[in-house]
């Protein structure tokens, strides 16, 4: 039985195979095949692959969001299993595991992954939507290292947004139905798991394998730039959501979030510019 070990070689400016062998403890006593994933054809490859053999996937956020994408439609019958070796590891948080720990299988925790739908595209997501500042942080962050920048403050990024660049917005929400109306909005992301933009607990009470299969919204709205920058670095952890008269959590199954101008939008930490609305559903 083969171990078929999948990585991104572009990431990390070209590290990420390097990155991927650090699994090599874990699968010792298992014939081990590499194989990077920007030239694989995901549907002849699990075609040719036998049931009893495994896939370990190495990478980030974004390497499980493109997985999920790339093999949506294609019957996985194989065990899949993480190792992360991205920066943020927003779902290895979300499971309680911690650096170094052994690769998780995860096939429970990519079937029936919701959709967002958002400037005509339709994508599977596996932790989060994020809308308002986060999107704006993902936005500058992508330009700091289109500019050569290797390392990312976006906490930085965040407190700076919130100072001086970031401007929030008004919102019209729909949920299952039912309509509400927000100003001055920071923050309004849409999720699946409890963590996103690195280290976020912006849903702490979001179950992503709860029976009801329902999303969380997090509302940050109607305060002003100083009260938003106290509040801010408890959401860290999810200690927000104690600030009920501008933090609320809503759920449903449907969610449409619409602004009154264009920000800048992530999907499990990929940035998509120019958004006023998007949908997520189960």
């Amino acid at each position: 039985m083969s171990t078929y070990v999948l990585y991104n070689g572009l990431s990390g400016n070209g590290t990420g195979k390097a990155k991927a062998e650090e699994v090599k403890p874990f699968l010792s006593g298992k014939e081990t095949v590499f194989k990077d994933v920007c030239s694989l054809d995901y549907r002849e490859f699990l075609a040719g692959l036998s049931e009893s053999e495994e896939i370990c996937l190495c990478g980030g956020d974004g390497t499980l969001n493109r997985f999920i994408n790339d093999t949506d439609g294609i019957e996985i019958k194989q065990a899949i299993f993480y190792f992360p070796t991205g920066s943020g590891n927003d779902f290895w948080n979300d499971l309680g595991k911690k650096p170094g720990d052994a690769p998780e299988q995860i096939n429970k925790y990519i079937a029936d992954l919701p959709f967002v739908e958002v400037n005509g595209m339709k994508r599977r997501f596996l932790n989060g939507i994020g809308y308002g500042i986060d999107g704006y942080c993902c936005e500058v962050g992508d330009q700091m290292r289109e500019a050569g920048n290797e390392k990312i403050d976006y906490a930085g990024i965040a407190i700076k947004g919130l100072l001086f660049h970031y401007k929030p917005t008004n919102a019209e929400i729909e949920i299952d139905g039912k309509k509400f109306s927000y100003q001055k909005v920071w923050l309004a992301p849409s999720m699946n798991g409890r963590y996103y933009g690195g280290g976020m607990i912006a849903t702490p009470g979001q179950d992503r394998l709860g029976k009801d299969r329902l999303l969380s919204l997090l509302v940050f709205h109607g305060s002003g730039k100083i009260r938003t920058l106290a509040i801010f670095p408890s959401i860290f952890k999810g200690k927000h959501v104690d600030h009920k008269k501008v933090v609320e959590v809503k759920t449903g199954h449907r969610i449409t979030v619409t602004f009154d101008r264009p920000v800048a939008l992530q999907i499990d930490g990929e940035t998509v510019l120019n958004v006023t609305t998007y949908t997520a559903y189960k």
